[in-house]
């Protein structure tokens, strides 16, 4: 791999490209932060080991990149879109862990939705990418982005304060928090516009940091914890269970995550790209390999779930930090996954992690989310959309109506169609893709 990263005055990794040691456990460090309360966070809605979660996302990047043989820089993490499906199977109350058998189950449904992922990927690699283009064009894969990014958005801001949106209830310490998370995205913010050098490529490292001191005055870090249970303690891993149910619940959400990821992948092409090009290197033809992503997509979901981790994807969060650092590094992100797998066994340390405030970790969200939302814009400009065409202005609009309408509009995200709850965003992405289709034909070029 190539080591320098410096190409003319300009500053960023390429994915071929490394830091040196001690700037690569820097960089390593930020993607862990940012990809931590997430991942976190589904493991405690689904009641699957938070140990156990971390460790399975670290070998699943690994796993990933393997896969894709250090093409695509991209980090893998426990999915949101899957929650539900897997609640559905593991009936989990927040923050308390299930039984071996339950999780056996939902594992068995996620290994499932991975080989789900991989025939899709086949089919793109036997087919070629202007076929998935007429089925996924940037209209679909742009608005998908979108709506991930706005939809995230209500999550940063209410997490941020302390507010429960379940029983409408703020935390009494929501001054203090407010405190804390606007510290925090002004501090991200002036760092990621004013710092230069190698410095510029860590604002939300530094971001939380200063977010992280300005809590502690403030009562919000709770230190209690940290040296609670054994320095060293291996995860909790479980054996799938076969279950019919798990595989109809969760086999299909695989279907309706392929639009999101192919959105992340467009994502990274246009910025890798955009950086190739000032280093005036040769193209990284990122987006040509959706197959290859959807098969590095399902190898991970199965990886993931055969130790007893739920369900993935590849981060809108650690995306959106590559692209705002400009580091796409593969190297990089590989250390990241070993630094998540080393941390599920030292209790300590994913204590002290787990100590950064939530006021802390959301204030930086609500710049990463927005960065999301504006991925999908750029997709649209970068591919050149037709914001004045009939059929594109129908595709775009219902996708975010019926994305952003039933993410907000319904509890948990989740829309009543005749009798059944259906998620959102999913819905948006397979109703986009039918529309899209429908709206097609008799119609020459399709975009």
């Amino acid at each position: 791999m190539a080591k320098e990263q410096k190409h003319g005055g300009v500053l960023g990794y390429l994915p071929d490209e490394s830091p040196t040691p001690g700037k690569l456990i820097l960089f390593a460090f930020q993607q862990v932060l940012v990809m931590f309360p997430a991942t976190v966070t589904v493991a405690l809605l689904t009641g699957f080991h938070v140990s156990t979660t971390i460790f399975a996302s670290g070998l699943a990047t690994l796993c990933f990149l393997l896969i894709t043989k250090g093409k695509i820089p991209l980090y893998y993490g426990s999915s949101f879109s899957y929650i539900t499906a897997i609640v559905g199977i593991t009936g989990a109350s927040f923050g308390q862990t299930v039984s071996d058998a339950l999780i056996g189950q939902a594992q068995f449904g996620i290994i499932c939705s991975g080989l789900v992922s991989i025939a899709a990927g086949l089919i793109v690699n036997r087919f070629g990418m202007d076929t998935i283009e007429r089925v996924l064009p940037p209209t679909i894969t742009g608005s998908i982005a979108l709506v991930i990014g706005i939809s995230l958005a209500g999550t940063a801001m209410a997490q941020a304060v302390g507010f429960d949106s379940a029983t409408g209830t703020l935390s009494p310490m929501t001054n203090r928090m407010w405190i804390a998370a606007l510290v925090t995205l002004v501090a991200t913010l002036l760092f990621s516009v004013y710092l230069k050098g190698v410095f510029s490529q860590l604002p939300i490292l530094f971001g939380i940091l200063v977010g992280y001191v300005v809590s502690i005055p403030l009562g919000l870090v709770d230190f209690s914890a940290v040296f609670t249970g054994k320095i060293i303690s291996a995860p909790h891993f479980t054996l799938p269970v076969p279950n019919l149910g798990a595989v109809l619940a969760i086999m299909p959400i695989a279907i309706a995550t392929i639009p999101e990821s192919t959105a992340h992948l467009f994502q990274l092409d246009i910025y890798v790209n955009d950086l190739a090009k000032r280093k005036k290197k040769p193209e990284y033809k990122i987006a040509d390999k959706l197959g290859l992503n959807l098969i590095g997509d399902g190898v991970g979901d199965i990886v993931a779930s055969l130790f007893g981790g739920p369900a993935g994807t590849n981060y809108g969060e650690n995306i959106s930090t590559m692209a705002i650092t400009k580091n796409f590094s593969v190297r990089m992100l590989g250390a990241a996954a070993v630094m998540s797998m080393v941390l599920s066994f030292i209790t300590p340390l994913s204590n002290l992690i787990n100590t950064v405030p939530g006021a802390v970790i959301n204030g930086a969200c609500i710049f990463l989310f927005g960065v999301i939302a504006a991925q999908g814009i750029a997709i649209m400009i970068n591919k050149e959309v037709d914001m004045f065409d009939a059929r594109n202005l129908a595709v775009i609009a219902v996708i975010l109506v019926v994305g952003l309408g039933g993410h907000y509009g319904f509890p948990g995200g989740m829309i009543p169609f005749f009798g059944a709850r259906i998620p959102a965003i999913a819905t948006a992405s397979i109703v986009g893709i039918l529309l899209n289709a429908a709206l097609s034909i008799g119609k020459r070029n399709p975009s």
